[in-house]
């Protein structure tokens, strides 16, 4: 079954900034193979189910190797069986409703 995710890794006790860890999750993500497109607030990951949820699983346990002794995750995710869908789909399939026209950019 295929599945898309929406990944937010958070390590605790770490101090305030979490770039270093979050840094590291994409390295695991990357080394995948996945598709996934990070985002200000998480990651979209997609792929085959055991393939995905074994991911999210190496991410835990780099921030852990990094020395965070607890993280809080969260992770929504998605699945269909009517039809093939992946992320790009779902974004275009937005934009085209739109017309093209680019999400607007707030200052």
């Amino acid at each position: 079954m295929k599945v898309i995710v929406d990944l937010c890794v958070v390590p605790m006790g770490v101090g305030v900034s979490v770039s270093p860890h979050v840094a590291a999750c994409q390295e695991v993500i990357e080394a995948s193979g996945l598709e996934y497109r990070m985002h200000a607030y998480g990651t979209n990951i997609e792929g085959p189910w055991d393939e995905v949820m074994a991911v999210v699983k190496r991410c835990h346990e780099r921030v852990h190797q990094m020395g965070a002794p607890r993280i809080t995750s969260t992770l929504k995710l998605g699945t269909r069986t009517d039809r093939e869908q992946g992320m790009d789909d779902k974004v275009a399939s937005v934009e085209a409703l739109l017309g093209g026209q680019s999400s607007p950019k707030v200052s």
